[in-house]
């Protein structure tokens, strides 16, 4: 029989704090649901899709309004999670005693290759559980960026898919255009 031991967001910001991931190797984990769960392995399309999302994000924003974050967590303490987003923006503050939270959530982009199923599936729904207004999936595999809004009941009413010259606009900056060509062009 096997048995899986859920954990609060406290305990597992314990765990972290007392080092117990702090062996040798940097394991890519993520806290969902109670659950530590172990990402996989980000490839070099990933990695090229997110450098020119970062770019393009801190081209755009307004320092003064918007902190964009690249792989680092926000905290969902209701429903027990600790997600590590590929990128999100959030309201520009401090954040050195504690990670933002949904309130801060601007955006929210997962880039997707593997986890695909995962990103448009379980990811979608906890961020539309926590009510996350604009939240992203860059579909590496078909070149494409789903765009899910209009969270309620835990999950997004509203799903849109921009590819090539599309013109796609976050909803908290509707002044600046992302192209989905633009991530993959050379």
């Amino acid at each position: 029989m096997s048995t899986t031991a859920h954990l609060t967001l406290a305990e597992y910001d314990r765990m972290i704090e007392c080092g117990v991931f702090d062996h040798g190797q940097r394991r890519r984990l993520e806290f969902i649901r109670g659950e530590i769960r172990e990402m996989p392995p980000i490839g070099s399309e990933h990695e090229e899709a997110l450098d020119r999302l970062m770019a393009w994000s801190v081209r755009n924003v307004h320092e003064e309004r918007v902190r964009v974050r690249v792989q680092e967590s926000i905290g969902l303490p209701e429903l027990e999670s600790a997600p590590q987003p590929d990128l999100a923006w959030v309201v520009q503050r401090n954040y050195s005693r504690g990670r933002p939270t949904a309130a801060d959530v601007l955006m929210i982009v997962e880039i997707a290759e593997s986890s695909l199923a995962y990103d448009r599936g379980e990811k979608a729904d906890l961020y539309a559980q926590a009510g996350i207004a604009d939240y992203w999936v860059v579909n590496i595999p078909d070149r494409t960026i789903e765009v899910r809004r209009d969270p309620e009941g835990g999950h997004y009413h509203a799903s849109r898919t921009y590819s090539g010259q599309d013109e796609l606009r976050p909803l908290r900056e509707p002044g600046v255009v992302l192209r989905p060509a633009q991530l993959w062009e050379s």
